[in-house]
């Protein structure tokens, strides 16, 4: 026998209501936290994903950012220009030059994709938002703009005193040793060569026992 539920409470007509009017008057007893955009500007994450800046001197034209964006979004025209050989009898060699470096924000998902398989660190996060248009053709932003929100892109956080040395760092730091070990070695060598070279600059030439015989 299944058992019986136990009698419901009556309810107050105008409970809800006096609920929701309570619900109220304690927000309104509570200190404001609205941002007052755009008068006060919001602080925000250093690692926001707000637009994508363009650093035009390490790009080498490699497409890859192109190739890797699920939307194709990024845009890019390149020529190519013969380099002079360096050097009497070198082989002249051709390198890629930017022509056109634009990024659609109407198609972009700022999934980041572009900026992590970049192998030159030419792309970057810049957590400038405010670029909205009235009209969506004009959100295709070209290099030029993307260059100046270069200048919006935040330092580098500092590493975690506790995190391991990047294998950059670490190889320079090896490499810099190195040349340094070598050259106090041959400073060393050097510095042990000069009294002995002026021990025999200062040392009387001895007759040959030829010439003493003749005299």
């Amino acid at each position: 026998m299944a058992a019986s539920l136990p009698p419901s409470r009556p309810r107050i007509p105008g409970s809800g209501l006096a609920k929701g009017l309570a619900v109220t008057l304690r927000t309104m007893t509570r200190k404001t936290v609205t941002e007052q955009y755009p008068d006060a500007q919001p602080e925000l994450p250093p690692r926001t994903r707000g637009v994508i800046g363009l650093f035009e001197e390490n790009c080498t034209v490699c497409m890859l950012c192109a190739r890797e964006c699920p939307d194709w979004c990024i845009y890019i025209d390149s020529h190519k220009e013969t380099v002079p050989a360096a050097t009497p009898g070198g082989r002249d060699r051709s390198r890629n030059v930017l022509d056109r470096f634009a990024i659609d924000f109407s198609l972009c998902m700022y999934c980041g994709i572009c900026i992590e398989v970049c192998p030159f660190d030419a792309l970057f996060w810049s957590p400038e938002f405010e670029y909205a248009e009235t009209d969506i053709r004009d959100l295709t932003h070209e290099r030029d703009k993307l260059r100046d929100w270069m200048w919006t892109v935040p330092a580098p956080p500092a590493l975690d005193p506790g995190a391991e040395e990047p294998k950059e760092l670490a190889a320079a730091r090896k490499t810099a040793d190195k040349l340094a070990a070598q050259q106090a070695s041959t400073q060393h060598e050097s510095a042990q060569q000069e009294p002995a070279q002026q021990e025999s600059a200062a040392a009387p030439e001895q007759p040959k026992p030829e010439q003493e015989g003749r005299e």
